[in-house]
């Protein structure tokens, strides 16, 4: 493997959605990756999955009870602890301020069901793979930091 090449086995990805249908579809799409599939009904068990699992991506429906998609995303963006998540909406809604109130709300991309399945792979990866790449650049910069401090606290 080459230092650009990254390996996704082993990626959380939340899958937040309601309806158990959607879920198991989505589940069944991404088998064939690998991944450590995480699922949640509605919004609130979805910020505890997060709280509680850190994964890195989480594939989001935006109609969901107790808590929209929506509020879910402005919350998770809004806390430096879960704002790098990367959050892929994943929804019926269409219509073109649907799709604004995603993006205000801080959605990193988004798809509209019924979802086809290369596409929602292909999107995931992209997304793990910004992800990935965003913690090995914060990995390096604290490195350098302590590098920077150690050879100016050498005699």
């Amino acid at each position: 493997m080459s230092a650009l090449e990254i390996n996704f086995s082993g990626s959380r990805v939340l899958i937040a959605d309601d309806n158990d249908q959607n879920r198991e579809l989505l589940d069944a799409y991404l088998a064939e990756e690998d991944y450590q599939i995480l699922m949640a009904r509605d919004g609130e068990e979805t910020l505890q999955v997060v709280r509680n699992h850190q994964p890195d991506l989480i594939l989001l429906d935006i109609m969901m009870p107790r808590m929209s998609g929506y509020e879910v995303c402005e919350q998770l963006k809004a806390d430096s602890e879960f704002s790098d998540i990367p959050v892929l909406m994943v929804t019926a809604l269409n219509e073109m301020g649907d799709i604004e109130k995603a993006v205000i709300a801080g959605c990193d991309d988004f798809l509209t069901k019924p979802v086809n399945q290369l596409e929602l792979k292909t999107r995931v990866r992209s997304l793990l793979k910004v992800r990935h790449l965003a913690s090995e650049r914060d990995r390096l910069l604290a490195y350098l930091a302590e590098m920077e401090q150690r050879v100016l606290s050498t005699p």
